[in-house]
């Protein structure tokens, strides 16, 4: 099944700093002004949206909102969005508060994903920031736990109460504010499994179908995700919320067009790839490098990229804001119409 909202494209950029050879993001100033720039970029040649990797303890982006912010401020018509912030890190009151005043600074343009977060390289990370699961229950639970109460917030639900002495007696409710009509709709959940997926669908959120899922059916990852991606629109259809979903899958996309693509990237595998992750049998989506034509045959097959209506394309950031520009040009007109998409009115 597929959806009646109109396919969308963009870039999703894991925004990595490294100070060695080759890279064109040298420090973390280079990584975030970059990622504006390409953003700019993007919407100049058409691209419907800029969404970031959020990660901690990692040299690549980690704190979203005021990057986002400045996109939003130099952009007039392009997404952008998080893929995913990681919840188990969040104070939900003021990941609401921040993700409101974003919002309202886009005019209504963010698209804000959200998780349970991936695996790190830190042990127990969120602990340091302040947050431990209570007894009995698990970071995922958390993660779900402090969701619901920002979903809440966002909504408009009182999350605190006035002080009478300060109030003439009176007491009542108080929401966060700022608040921001419409962003209750635009929040998406990262989902790694056909469980998780149908979690969101109940809870009334957008679907990020995750290019890592942790189990494995045997199958193609594009058919396994798009069986994830029938159940979830079949559990929000049950649940009866009253907005129409979205749902996105990334796809690894490197176009080889000059000498320097083919030096870069024509050595890449290209299948599925399958293995434990935490100790679970999970399954990898492939990388689609070479020819656009022959790219744009694959991905018009692609099972998941069919009945999703928005497909983000991980850049590689690291190569510089012209690379990824042309990376982009590239599928905006010889990749991107095969799947379905057209340029914006």
């Amino acid at each position: 099944m597929t959806s009646a909202v109109r396919k969308k494209i963009g870039f999703l950029s894991f925004g990595h700093w490294r100070n060695v050879a080759g890279s064109q993001t040298r420090t973390a100033a280079d990584a975030l002004l970059q990622t504006i720039e390409l953003a700019e970029a993007a919407e100049d040649l058409g691209v419907d949206g800029a969404f970031v990797r959020v990660h901690h303890y990692e040299r690549q982006l980690a704190s979203p909102f005021p990057l986002l912010a400045a996109i939003a401020a130099r952009t007039r018509r392009i997404e952008m969005g998080t893929g995913v912030i990681d919840m188990r890190y969040e104070n939900p009151l003021y990941l609401a508060e921040e993700a409101a005043a974003t919002d309202l600074i886009s005019g209504g343009r963010l698209q804000l994903g959200v998780s349970r977060g991936s695996p790190e390289t830190a042990l127990n990370g969120a602990y340091a920031f302040g947050y431990v699961p209570p007894e009995g229950e698990s970071a995922a639970d958390l993660a779900r736990a402090k969701t619901k109460i920002f979903l809440e917030a966002i909504a408009g639900a009182a999350v605190a109460r006035t002080d009478p002495a300060r109030t003439g007696g009176v007491s009542g409710g108080l929401a966060i504010q700022p608040q921001s009509p419409g962003l209750r709709s635009r929040i998406w959940w990262g989902a790694g499994t056909r469980q998780t997926a149908q979690w969101a669908a109940a809870e009334g959120m957008n679907l990020q179908s995750s290019t890592l899922l942790s189990e494995d059916t045997g199958v193609p990852f594009d058919q396994l995700q798009a069986e994830q991606i029938a159940l979830y629109r079949a559990a929000f259809a049950e649940a009866g919320h009253s907005f129409t979903p979205r749902v996105s899958v990334s796809r690894s996309v490197l176009p080889i067009t000059e000498e320097i693509d083919r030096i870069y990237f024509g050595d890449q595998e290209q299948e599925d790839q399958i293995g434990l992750l935490e100790g679970v049998r999970s399954r990898f989506g492939r990388t689609y490098a070479g020819e656009p034509d022959q790219i744009a045959t694959e991905l018009a097959a692609d099972e998941a990229v069919r009945a999703a209506d928005t497909v983000l394309f991980t850049v590689p950031n690291q190569l510089g804001v012209a690379y990824n520009a042309r990376i982009l040009e590239t599928i905006v007109k010889h990749i991107a119409p095969a799947i379905g998409w057209q340029p914006p009115a």
